[in-house]
């Protein structure tokens, strides 16, 4: 069996980095500004739009080839593509990912350490990593992992962590022009003339128009 700490890339080891997360929920949380997520979304588009003219596309700067395809798979089961805009990858997620992952050792322990611990609940379960396992495997363990409340026992670090992923996933997609799209916001537009509130709301407030 190949080792899983073999395909680690720079920095901390996924072993090391899963002996961190498991040892403290809090540990799992990744947390960052909105600064650092809108710097980190503008580098990313000037990444993704400078790889499509390469053959072999964007290249991780952090994650090693199999995280980046599990972050891939992960961050397109929360944000997937469908009949009103594209998917979270399709938006550049990963790449935003990536770039707030650079310089940020406390952020990448988290990460690192979080996508092994998904990667070893799968093997438990499934004989394989995420990457590996079926859409419908993937599917049972996120529903497990997704939520806060009535947490299964054993599965709490994995649950801290796959909420500050879909978090990240969120601030990624919907800080792009898909993701604002996709929202349908038209931000202040000139009213030309403003005959009040409408009747109807006002009935709902309880209130009259009338002075």
């Amino acid at each position: 069996m190949t080792s899983r700490n073999a395909d680690c890339g720079s920095g901390i080891s996924r072993r090391e980095a899963l002996r961190i997360v498991t040892s403290a929920p809090v540990a799992a949380a990744i947390v960052w500004t909105p600064a650092e997520a809108e710097r980190a979304g503008e580098q990313a588009q000037r990444a993704r739009s400078q790889a499509a003219s390469q053959p072999k596309g964007y290249q991780p700067k952090f994650f090693t080839a199999h995280e980046y395809a599990t972050v891939v798979l992960l961050v397109d089961l929360i944000i997937p593509r469908d009949e009103r805009s594209g998917s979270a990858t399709d938006a550049g997620v990963p790449e935003f990912m990536d770039f707030m992952m650079i310089d940020q050792p406390r952020r990448q322990t988290a990460m690192r350490g979080g996508l092994a611990l998904v990667d070893r609940l799968c093997e438990k379960r499934f004989d394989k990593r995420f990457a590996a396992c079926s859409d419908a495997e993937r599917r049972q363990l996120l529903d497990d992992i997704a939520y806060t409340d009535a947490v299964k026992p054993g599965l709490e670090h994995a649950v801290v962590f796959f909420n500050s992923f879909r978090d990240l996933t969120a601030s990624g997609f919907w800080t792009t022009k898909m993701g604002i799209a996709d929202l349908r916001y038209q931000g202040n537009r000139f009213v030309s003339e403003w005959n009040g509130c409408p009747d109807e709301a006002l009935r709902k407030l309880g209130v009259s128009g009338k002075s």
